[in-house]
């Protein structure tokens, strides 16, 4: 156990939920912070302080939602569009919002001095994800590296999921004991059902609900092949 403070930073979603029991079973200290930018998929901030609440972890709760005036994206846009390419940048798929990690990561920056916690946890991957480009290492290097030297601080950002597959995530879920959360109460669909599955909530046809459905479905096969191996 590291006798020092944590803050995660938290959507409610799978790799966040994962990242939270991740940091209690590691550090002394942990809080989160989540953030309400304008998002379509609000039920998940419901079921942020849900967990949160489970596993005995402060929530602060940010109201950004001036953001999606600023940005277009179909995850506070049209939902419609969710499939489509993003309007500002075809390469990236439209529920991209531009600068969001970078937003989120500048306020946890912020809100650590604080609240005194010197390491920031964040669920950026760049195995299994959508294209976004601000998942990937190299962009949360550079950003945190700027912060602590804008403000003088020497404060880690740790990305324990940056390089594991939807499936190795839900292991490790299973690994730190929050599993059963992940299951039954994080929320990661772009629509924003709250329809059970076998992997989780969700309406099983968005982006997200594929990708955490297909991992799920690899987290069982490695299951099996261990049982039967």
């Amino acid at each position: 156990m590291i006798d020092s403070k944590a803050l995660v930073i938290f959507s409610g979603g799978q790799d966040s939920t994962t990242c939270l029991g991740w940091a209690k079973n590691r550090y002394r200290e942990v809080v989160a912070i989540s953030f309400y930018y304008g998002q379509k998929h609000q039920i998940e901030l419901e079921q942020a302080k849900k967990i949160a609440s489970a596993l005995s972890v402060p929530l602060e709760l940010v109201d950004i939602h001036f953001y999606q005036q600023m940005v277009y994206s179909a995850l506070t846009g049209d939902p419609m569009a969710m499939n489509a390419p993003h309007r500002d940048n075809a390469a990236l798929p439209a529920s991209f919002v531009p600068n969001r990690n970078a937003l989120f990561i500048l306020l946890a920056h912020s809100y650590a001095q604080q609240v005194k916690a010197h390491t920031m946890v964040a669920g950026l991957c760049q195995t299994d994800y959508s294209g976004y480009p601000d998942c990937r290492e190299p962009f949360a290097k550079s950003l945190i590296l700027a912060l602590n030297q804008g403000s003088d601080q020497q404060i880690e950002l740790l990305t324990p999921l940056m390089y594991l597959t939807k499936a190795e995530t839900f292991a490790l879920a299973e690994q730190e004991g929050v599993l059963p959360l992940v299951l039954a109460e994080s929320h990661t669909c772009y629509q924003g059902s709250s329809t059970p599955n076998p992997w989780g909530r969700g309406c099983g046809l968005c982006p997200a609900c594929l990708l955490r459905a297909k991992g799920y479905q690899e987290y069982l096969s490695t299951l099996e092949r261990s049982t039967h191996g």
